[in-house]
């Protein structure tokens, strides 16, 4: 076990240890400049999706059921205990270089996602799926499919095995500090809600997210807005800290700027997952007219993990006495939770354990339908699917009683640092045919189309799939011909 566990630590510091980090930043920021800043020119159309104007069919995945999807995956642990960590080790100024690359993942967010819209499949149930795998096969050609397969198995194992073994353990652990509630209790609970729900497919998933998603998001949004306006007057001074410790004005913490800024763009990425081409796995699935409007979708996804429920975990440490800069004590999830309580009272704790949960759950949800459509890359027999689905089930189980048993899957962020990489060669490789597609959104815009509309007939150098795109023009007329 040794062994495999020096491999496993190898391969992570290899992706997460140096390059990794850095390498996502220079690819942001690069996608960002060259698109001219397409996430922050398309912003205002971001809100539209919230209404499910692109839905026209209610036999498919809407564009809005794919956002919340990926929102539950987005947001986790993250966005309570990561936040917490980033503030601990890298001081208020971590908050600053966690909205930065916010910024620039949104453009990535939104390149990678439209590709996997782009070149998504329709399966003989009518449903589409795609996502990276998939959009080297039929973007770079089956010479890459070796590409495609490493990118797969990596995915399932870092996010339907190892981060699900995580979730179940979280909730459990949650559970069993603020309610007493014994482990097996929790992980039957779990194994039980989480059986339901996948073994009814991705209309389930998306219809269970379209509920749990809004109740999680805007709940905890609320329990920080409370927060917020109990001390209003304090705001422009927590503000300022920010700033100043990220800049260099103020240091809060050894390492002053450099841990800031390190602490900061970690867990921001680890967090909205930009650039990993989990999500974009999720946002194949949604049907829309163009593939640049999901692009928006996911783009939109990574503004609501990182720059609205990140900042508000934020707030609530930094508005707080619990949080003391450079000094040992509560970290992670504990000083999220004394942080609320010392705000709200003790009834806060109970708040933040049924928040836990329901980020747990959609996480859970998010994390299997990524493991399942690797799975049906890999192989089409439907006994796979089967076996996946009882893993998982057993998985959330065994992560939830075993509080030591999830040391088992410490390969998950070196498979997932490997999923990464091989996701941005693809996406630098096919980042023209990205341009091609948002200049296309951008001209029918501009000409005055409110909806635009993709047709693959306009790129038949593509390997497109003329299925998946039943609103295009030359699809409208091959059915009036028929």
């Amino acid at each position: 076990m040794s062994f495999f566990n020096s491999i496993f630590d190898l391969v992570n510091n290899l992706t997460w240890g140096w390059a990794l980090v850095p390498i996502l930043v220079i690819f942001g920021v690069f996608f960002t400049t060259a698109s001219g800043f397409v996430q922050l020119r398309f912003f205002r159309r971001m809100f539209g999706v919230l209404k499910g104007d692109e839905h026209s069919d209610p036999t498919k995945i809407s564009a809005r059921e794919a956002l919340f999807v990926s929102v539950g995956g987005r947001v986790g642990g993250g966005n309570i205990a990561g936040v917490a960590v980033a503030i601990t080790a890298g001081g208020p100024g971590a908050v600053f270089w966690m909205w930065m690359i916010a910024l620039v993942g949104m453009c990535t967010a939104l390149i990678e996602a439209t590709l996997a819209q782009a070149f998504k499949r329709t399966t003989p149930s009518g449903d589409y799926r795609g996502g990276p795998a998939r959009t080297i096969i039929h973007g770079l050609g089956e010479s890459y499919r070796w590409l495609a397969v490493i990118y797969a198995v990596c995915l399932i194992a870092s996010f339907a095995i190892g981060f699900n073994a995580f979730q179940g353990n979280t909730v459990a652990g949650a559970a069993l500090d603020s309610l007493n509630v014994p482990r097996v209790y929790t992980g039957a609970f779990l194994s039980i809600i989480t059986a339901f729900i996948i073994f009814g497919g991705i209309h389930r998933i998306a219809k269970a997210a379209d509920v749990v998603i809004p109740v999680m998001a805007f709940g905890y949004i609320g329990m920080a807005l409370l927060i917020i306006v109990i001390n209003i007057t304090s705001i422009p001074a927590v503000l300022w800290d920010i700033v100043a410790n990220a800049l260099g004005f103020r240091e809060a913490v050894a390492g002053g700027m450099g841990a800031a800024i390190a602490q900061g763009l970690r867990r921001g990425l680890f967090s909205n997952e930009a650039g990993l081409g989990s999500a974009p796995n999720v946002a194949a699935t949604a049907y829309v007219k163009h593939p640049v409007s999901q692009g928006i979708t996911q783009s939109f996804s990574v503004f609501i993990d990182t720059i609205i429920i990140c900042s508000c975990t934020a707030f609530v440490i930094l508005l707080a006495d619990v949080y003391q800069p450079g000094a040992e004590g509560v970290d992670g999830v504990a000083l999220t939770q004394q942080s609320m309580v010392s705000h709200v009272g003790g009834w806060a704790q109970y708040f933040l354990t049924f928040a836990i949960l329901l980020f747990a759950f959609s996480s859970i949800m998010y994390n299997y339908y990524l493991g399942e459509n690797a799975m049906t890359f890999l192989s089409e027999n439907p006994m796979a699917i089967l076996v996946l689905r009882i893993a998982i089930i057993g998985i959330v189980f065994l992560g939830a009683v075993a509080p030591g048993a999830t040391a088992v899957f410490s390969f998950s962020d070196p498979m997932m640092g490997i999923l990464a990489v091989v996701n941005l060669l693809a996406l630098m490789m096919l980042f023209p045919v990205a341009l091609r597609l948002i200049s296309d959104f951008q001209d029918q815009v501009a000409s005055g189309v409110a909806k635009p509309v993709f047709d693959p007939a306009n790129f038949e150098d593509l390997d497109t799939d003329p299925t998946a795109w039943p609103d295009a023009p030359s699809a409208t007329e091959d059915r009036a011909v028929n």
